[in-house]
């Protein structure tokens, strides 16, 4: 008996899975709109972090602000001495008092005759009338000097060293100087100006170490509250990281917050150094005026207060970084 087979049905083709649409691409301008948007939230948030707990904060900017005033104010009162003993520094006269026997005329071929030396720039001629009038109008002895039956004052010589010995090498010229017979007394402080030059190095030296100190401490005061506001987010930078952050989306806010710790601490010193300058302006001039010196006293310059804001500003964010980025590889 012979059976007929049915042809075996053929199964119905699957349908191919639909294609997947392809997200547009993102073009140059939207990436950089989106990391400026996440930069932007990331610095007001960390503002508004700071402005919720006010107290800490203004104890924090505070300290900050009293590290950064100090190397501050040394470097101000460093240009001020400076300013005084500018002219001080740079004087490089040699004072001659001649004998009190010479004459004018005399004293005119002196003047010439060391002119033409190779080692001195110029030679100015003061006369005893001369040195008169200003010893009455410095002195305020001008009554008393009228009972004076004649001018006790000499003839005086200023000489201005030129080249290496302007530079500190005058030993010989002043010792040529001093040889001379018609020469009654040399006036030469190079060794006080030397000694003076010496002190303001000091202290230049030492507002750099001071600065570098203080800015450790800086460093370290913020990188220490960054390190207490992680630690006491630990929870949302858990959930932060389990929904796929990554450290520098976390790290982001408290980078901010170590930039506004250090700026706000910078102010806060330029505010410090500001008031010390109008407390103490009027009391230095009035000081150095009844020496019968003048001087203005400076305050801080523009580039330095620009250096403090920067300065500031970095310090916060460097510690922020370090401390934010210690915390984040232990919870990681």
């Amino acid at each position: 008996m012979n059976v007929r087979r049915r042809p075996a049905r053929r199964s119905a083709p699957e349908p191919a899975p639909p294609k997947r649409a392809r997200a547009p691409r993102q073009t140059a301008g939207a990436r950089l709109g989106r990391w400026r948007d996440h930069h932007l939230y990331g610095l007001l948030s960390s503002l508004g972090r700071l402005a919720v707990r006010p107290l800490a904060t203004v104890l924090t900017v505070t300290v900050l602000g009293v590290a950064l005033a100090l190397p501050l104010l040394l470097q101000a009162a460093l240009d001020n001495l400076r300013a005084f003993s500018g002219g001080l520094r740079e004087a490089r006269e040699i004072t001659v008092f001649l004998d009190p026997d010479v004459a004018a005329a005399a004293a005119a071929e002196i003047a010439a005759g060391w002119r033409a030396r190779p080692d001195v720039a110029e030679v100015i001629v003061r006369t005893p009338e001369q040195g008169l009038a200003e010893f009455r109008q410095l002195s305020g002895f001008s009554e008393a000097l009228e009972v004076l039956d004649s001018n006790p004052l000499p003839t005086v010589l200023v000489v201005a060293p030129a080249g290496a010995a302007a530079e500190g090498g005058d030993g010989a010229l002043v010792a040529a100087i001093e040889a001379d017979a018609r020469v009654d007394l040399v006036q030469h402080d190079a060794a006080w100006r030397r000694r003076l030059t010496a002190i303001m190095t000091l202290g230049e030296r030492a507002a750099v170490a001071l600065a570098a100190l203080f800015g450790l401490a800086t460093l370290l005061v913020v990188g220490n509250t960054v390190r207490l506001d992680v630690q006491s987010r630990a929870e949302e930078i858990a959930i932060m990281q389990l929904m796929g952050a990554g450290d520098g989306f976390v790290r982001r806010p408290f980078l901010y917050a170590g930039l506004w710790y250090g700026l706000l601490g910078a102010v806060v010193a330029i505010l410090i150094v500001l008031a010390m300058h109008l407390a103490l302006r009027d009391a230095l001039a009035q000081l150095i005026a009844s020496y019968g010196g003048q001087l203005t006293v400076r305050g801080i310059a523009p580039t330095a207060l620009l250096a403090t804001l920067a300065g500031g500003a970095a310090l916060g964010w460097l510690g922020a970084w370090i401390a934010s980025t210690r915390q984040l590889r232990r919870t990681a």
